[in-house]
């Protein structure tokens, strides 16, 4: 019998569906292959929705993972990424430079708190938070001391990189990890009960040990189940780390760029950060990149006639042409008034649905901050269990994409989304309390 060519097997492989396919050779995140073996394959996305290759339609109620929030396929900003792809695709940022990469420095300037003065490039989330906790760690070492202690939120998520891990409160995704990381000292999030508690902790942690750096994330912990605290008592923590020489690190990944109703959840705080990461809605979801911005005395501790004492942290990709080219145009649409107009209206439309939902009897607690919007429910279940499967894929076979975190369902759609398609969450939402 004559043998197959390559070529022949080639064909055959491409003809069996994408899930198959995808068996072969992939391995996913935050999966268990064991018991959840199956990836549903997307062909298309376009605004809010997205298609399987099942031939269903989908609405994407998390923006993907909190970045596609103008809109799968945005057709602004494709057009400014094409254009930019014609003239310059990549070049090595270390000694050279490029009008995108200045440009958005200083669009981004123009957004960010009014103390941020230097934006420092690299590839994702955690990369971002990973830029910070150094810069933070060697602005003390260039100055003479060693500070070898960071503090952070208990149940954080900043990243999965070593450093942002080690920030990360949330053992579910550290646990084989924690015997290599650095020092982190760990305080609650503030409430009006136990701030005064917490300010003692505090300045107890900074007496006894060296601090070099807080991180936290503002106002809403994203994998915390969109755990959200007051800005009144963060501010408080920040003043203190202040006074007492801690740099302060705002994570703004999943929180920047409009999801809090502000460019960013640190508008809300009058105590500003001295670093703030950013990423995920940075770049609409088109292509991965980060910014670590800063202040001008953090970057000024790292001038110095010594090679040693400057910055070296790089990425091949750092400050990509393709990668700001997206930024700028994501940063163009989020100032107009038909983006501006778009978060009024889910702010309101959120709050309407959360009126008709919060004294439901399957319902535990919700609440809001900007057009994230989240609820509990009274059930117990594992992050991660068989409940927590059965309501995805009741979401799933409604044609809507949302992914709870245990028994907490949270929403946090595209601007774009119309009231149609919020609509149809909503009530994909209600018909699971009638059922769960």
């Amino acid at each position: 019998m004559e043998r197959e060519s390559k070529y022949t097997i080639r064909d055959k492989e491409q003809k069996r569906s994408l899930q198959e396919r995808d068996k072969k050779h992939l391995w996913h995140p935050l999966t268990q292959h064991k018991i959840h073996p199956e990836a549903l394959p997307v062909v298309k996305a376009k605004g809010a929705l997205l298609y399987g290759e099942d031939g269903k339609t989908y609405i994407d109620g998390i923006a993907s993972w909190y970045t596609a929030m103008y809109g799968h396929c945005n057709a602004f900003i494709i057009d400014k990424v094409g254009k930019q792809m014609k003239q310059l695709d990549q070049i090595v940022f270390a000694g050279f430079t490029h009008e995108a990469a200045i440009t958005l420095s200083e669009e981004l300037i123009k957004i960010l708190p009014c103390n941020q003065e230097k934006v420092f490039f690299s590839d994702n989330g955690s990369t971002a938070n990973e830029v910070g906790i150094k810069m933070a760690l060697q602005y003390h070492f260039n100055k003479g001391e060693k500070r070898n202690a960071i503090i952070a939120f208990e149940d954080g998520f900043h990243g999965d990189t070593f450093g942002a891990m080690s920030a990360s409160g949330l053992s579910v995704y550290n646990g084989p990890f924690e015997d290599f990381f650095i020092d982190v000292k760990r305080i609650p999030t503030p409430n009006s009960e136990n701030i005064g508690s917490i300010i003692n902790q505090l300045q107890t942690i900074i007496q006894k040990n060296k601090v070099a750096a807080f991180i936290y994330e503002p106002l809403v912990q994203g994998a915390n189940a969109m755990h959200m605290f007051e800005a009144e008592y963060l501010n408080q923590i920040l003043e203190i780390c202040k006074e007492n020489k801690v740099i302060t690190i705002a994570d703004e990944v999943m929180t920047g760029f409009g999801k809090t109703g502000s460019n960013f959840a640190s508008d809300y705080i009058n105590t500003k950060p001295d670093i703030i990461s950013m990423s995920k809605a940075l770049t609409a979801g088109f292509v991965p990149m980060a910014v670590t911005s800063c202040t001008q005395d953090i970057y000024e501790a790292f001038l110095d006639d010594s090679v040693g004492k400057a910055f070296f942290h790089a990425h091949t990709y750092s400050a990509n042409p393709i990668a700001c080219s997206a930024a700028l145009a994501a940063i163009e649409l989020l100032q107009t008034e038909e983006i501006q107009s778009s978060i009024e209206r889910i702010i309101a439309s959120h709050k309407v649905f959360n009126d008709q939902i919060k004294d439901h009897p399957r319902v535990k607690t919700t609440r809001q901050k900007g057009v994230i919007y989240a609820l509990d429910l009274d059930i117990e279940m594992d992050r991660y269990g068989k409940k927590r499967y059965e309501i995805f894929n009741h979401f799933m076979e409604k044609g809507i994409f949302l992914r709870p975190l245990g028994n907490t369902i949270y929403i946090l759609a595209p601007y774009v989304i119309t009231k149609k398609e919020l609509d149809k969450v909503y009530n994909a939402i209600k018909e699971l309390l009638e059922t769960v």
